[in-house]
């Protein structure tokens, strides 16, 4: 564990550095995220309420998914391809941890910067403009600290998984954009999965994805509650355990193709 938080905190090192690149993305996201909820707003029409999402309720839903896509980092990861690829991948494995964990460990270090950085900021700066909605009480707000680690979590293992289709492909850009984009429609980024009819809906809790944003940002505007909560935790849970042992498997099967020019 030692070792692991070590590279953790490297990581957070070299991605603090990069200060111009996150307030870029700061000011983009804020932006965006304003265009956003004005257009989910115009979706009502005459109506203050939305599959029991109320207009305030949806402006913070277009406010929350904006903060956390930096640390979730759902419109790019490459890095593990690229190794891959130019055949780095082989000081990685002569490391003294896990590959997953040594991947797991730098990703976290990446994360924990853009919710610091990108995420609580843009929360505070919408909340400046726009009344928001916020968890009611203690339970809301540990369960919501639990989700938002299980999605970070969630993300990363699926980042982790489809960056290993570089071992069978010469360029795995292509592959991991289209799994990227499946898993906005079906995460809830575009709008929240309660306004898709029910066909939509059983679709997407089929897959992984709605634990990345949907179950965070419902949690946090108190629509779900009691043993909902549970619920949605246990299914989070379920997801990590299924993709961490999915992408162990994949990686193992990948090494057996994995071929180093020189080593």
């Amino acid at each position: 564990m030692r070792l692991f938080w070590k590279i953790t905190q490297l990581s957070f090192q070299r991605h603090l550095t990069y200060r111009a690149a996150t307030i870029a993305g700061l000011v983009t996201n804020y932006f965006f995220g304003i265009f956003r909820a004005a257009i989910l707003v115009a979706l009502y029409g005459t109506q203050q309420e939305v599959a029991g999402i109320s207009i305030q309720g949806v402006i913070t839903y277009a406010s929350l998914t904006q903060a956390i896509i930096g640390y979730l980092s759902l419109f790019y990861w490459f890095d593990l391809m690229d190794t891959i690829h130019t055949g780095d991948i082989s000081s990685d494995l002569l490391k003294p941890m896990g590959y997953f964990q040594y991947w797991l460990a730098q990703d976290l270090g990446r994360a924990i910067i853009n919710f610091l950085f990108r995420g609580v900021t843009i929360i505070l700066a919408y909340e400046l403009i726009f009344d928001l909605t916020w968890p009611e009480s203690p339970i809301q707000w540990l369960f919501l600290g639990i989700s938002l680690i299980l999605s970070w979590v969630i993300s990363f293992s699926w980042r982790f998984l489809i960056n290993l289709s570089a071992f069978w492909s010469p360029n795995a850009r292509g592959i991991i954009r289209l799994f990227i984009v499946l898993s906005w429609f079906f995460s809830g980024f575009l709008m929240p999965l309660r306004f898709f009819p029910d066909w939509v809906r059983t679709i997407s809790y089929l897959t992984p994805f709605p634990h990345l944003l949907n179950t965070v940002s419902e949690i946090f505007l108190n629509v779900l509650t009691g043993t909902d909560l549970v619920i949605a935790i246990t299914q989070q849970v379920f997801w990590v355990l299924c993709l961490i042992l999915v992408g162990q498997l994949v990686y193992k099967s990948g090494l057996k193709k994995l071929v180093i020019q020189g080593g």
